[in-house]
């Protein structure tokens, strides 16, 4: 290997275990700011609200591991993404993979909800222990799951 590959490959490794680390995002700013949250990885949670309306039937459920693999069940399919915690409590979901199982009218249009919410969130929060995703389409709330 000669020189600029060798250097390419320390940058490349540096800047992958940066991303792969769920605390890197969860710094605190500089300047002596307050402490960030970290995010809660490795936690399963259940879908409590979409958009201020209660969830019912099989509720929908979230967890992302350390790796920042997000999966769970949307309400009819299993789905799964790669979610980044940022900086000041900020998120990012990149696409979402589901499965393609068709349920009735009203329990795909609340999964619709549901992914999209998920897809489009920007901010998170854990506040007396419910998990609240916001973005500019929806405000999803969880609890905490036994799953």
């Amino acid at each position: 290997m000669n020189c600029r590959t060798v250097r390419l490959f320390i940058s490349l490794s540096v800047f992958s275990g940066l991303i792969a680390s769920p605390t890197f995002a969860q710094q605190a700013p500089a300047g002596g700011g307050a402490q960030g949250k970290a995010f809660p990885v490795n936690v399963a949670w259940e879908l409590v609200s979409v958009n201020g309306s209660a969830s019912e039937g099989d509720k929908p459920t979230l967890q992302l591991d350390s790796q920042l693999r997000m999966r769970g069940f949307s309400g009819c399919n299993t789905f799964s993404a790669t979610a980044y915690p940022l900086k000041n409590q900020g998120i990012t979901v990149g696409p979402v993979a589901v499965t393609n199982k068709v349920c009735d009218k009203a329990v795909m249009e609340t999964e619709k909800a549901y992914l999209l919410g998920l897809r489009t969130a920007l901010q998170w929060d854990v506040s007396s222990g419910l998990l609240v995703l916001r973005g500019e389409k929806a405000e999803l709330k969880f609890q905490r799951a036994l799953f």
